[in-house]
């Protein structure tokens, strides 16, 4: 995420929740703590500033991608696992917005998306997202493999089926999975022990779990996966960062995707992605080089307070840095993370963010579509929401350019479906602020006995 943008962690708000005997549940999916997580959303930058450990870890709250332990029953499936420092994603109705008429469409129209949820949540919002933007064509599904343990970043995640069925669905579409570096990726390690790490990685150590991701995914048949791999490299949030030893960083970088690379059938994409600015470290001193690299992206936050865009543009390691680094570098650009933060509901920036797109032509796009940050799965932000649907309403890739927009009355999306309490579920009331913290409501099992552990 953009500098400094660390997710706040949730998890010393179990609230004592460990001392309920009974199995716990978040109302929206089993904790990041869990044994086996299935969402792995990430945490969210943090304003510019000096750097602060995160309080107790989060695609995002503040600080575009972070994951809290908590409880849960993991042979019970439930929704998704919520990221620590990230509130759940809420069902919620969006906002019935209507697109100014007249609007017209593009036929080369970059591919664009947004990051609903992790899990197949995400995949079956999806449609839905595409539906209130007038049938548009969402290119891209984007969804994030946890870094709790080694197995996860091996891809031993069920919902990457999901994901898997939703690209082959369709020959024009895009798979983005960001993927960490390291275990206990949010957890807070120190310098010291990231620089032990980061040197083992780059001696090879690791290689044996990036190759099992590789079979995982071309098993999966998505060989053509894009892989954002070791994200926001440049903060201080992630274990995965680069900043305590840049040179180990870099070299082992280029051994997994080589060992990546040499699996049979793979056709990867890497995309090396920092958050905008300088943040801990000057992300040009993390760039692994061009033969391990192929596309340049960005995760770039309206943040931090008061920042205008034009600032956002012109501020070291920015935005038009960003847009010259990858000219220079002949390659492609990306935005896998972006959207509304510090600055509140901003149509400004939404607007200007989209004419920037529309300008320089990324690859893809993915909006980060959850609160504070999102426009269709937020209700906070009705004007910016007003502006990004006006703005890509029923766009696809053989609209006719002549084609005028959309009538003046839409009807109201249908909200994400799906309950988010588990069956024989008692939500227990912990007031707003604790939930927030949470991700989401706690509850408890009136069947827990019954039940084998």
């Amino acid at each position: 995420m953009a500098p400094q943008h660390r997710r706040v962690r949730a998890r010393g708000m179990a609230v004592g929740a460990a001392a309920v005997v009974v199995s716990a549940a978040l109302a929206a999916g089993p904790a990041v703590g869990a044994a086996r997580a299935d969402d792995s959303r990430p945490a969210r930058p943090a304003p510019t500033g000096p750097a602060v450990a995160p309080a107790v870890p989060h695609p995002t709250v503040p600080t575009p991608g972070i994951p809290t332990p908590g409880i849960s029953a993991p042979e019970i499936p439930v929704p998704a696992v919520p990221v620590p420092g990230i509130p759940v994603v809420p069902a919620v109705h969006p906002p019935a917005l209507t697109p100014p008429s007249g609007q017209e469409q593009n036929r080369d129209v970059p591919a664009f998306g947004a990051f609903l949820a992790s899990d197949d949540r995400g995949v079956a919002r999806m449609k839905q997202l595409s539906r209130w933007l007038g049938g548009a064509e969402l290119r891209v599904g984007h969804t994030y493999l946890p870094g709790n343990h080694w197995s996860d970043i091996e891809g031993d995640i069920r919902f990457l089926e999901s994901w898997a069925d939703w690209r082959n669905a369709d020959d024009d579409r895009m798979l983005v999975l960001n993927v960490p570096m390291q275990e206990r990726n949010e957890e807070g390690v120190s310098d010291e022990e990231v620089r032990r790490l980061l040197r083992r990685g780059a001696a090879g150590e690791f290689d044996h779990h990036f190759r099992a991701l590789a079979e995982r995914l071309v098993a999966l048949k998505v060989p053509d996966t894009i892989l954002v791999l070791g994200w926001e490299m440049n903060g201080v949030t992630y274990t995965h960062r680069c900043g305590p030893d840049p040179e180990s960083w870099k070299k082992y970088w280029n051994r997994i995707v080589r060992t990546m690379r040499a699996v049979p059938g793979q056709k990867f994409r890497f995309d090396f992605t920092p958050s905008r600015g300088r943040d801990a470290v000057p992300w040009t001193q993390c760039y692994p080089g061009d033969d391990t690299v192929d596309i340049v992206g960005m995760d770039s936050y309206d943040q931090p307070s008061g920042m205008s865009f034009d600032e956002q543009i012109r501020e070291p390691y920015g935005l038009q840095a960003h847009v010259d680094f990858a000219k220079a570098h002949d390659k492609p650009i990306s935005y896998p993370e972006w959207g509304l933060f510090r600055n509140g509901d901003n149509p400004e920036y939404m607007r200007r963010m989209l004419e920037w797109m529309e300008e320089h032509r990324p690859l893809y796009n993915t909006v980060t579509d959850y609160c504070p940050h999102g426009v269709w799965q937020c209700d906070d932000n009705p004007d910016s929401s007003r502006v990004y649907r006006s703005f890509l309403y029923g766009r696809t890739h053989d609209a006719d350019p002549d084609v005028p927009g959309v009538p003046d009355v839409t009807p109201a999306p249908s909200a994400p479906e799906g309950p988010l309490l588990p069956e024989s579920c008692s939500p227990l009331d912990l007031g707003r602020w604790v939930e927030h913290w949470l991700g989401g409501k706690l509850c408890l099992r009136f069947d827990w006995w019954s039940r084998s552990r």
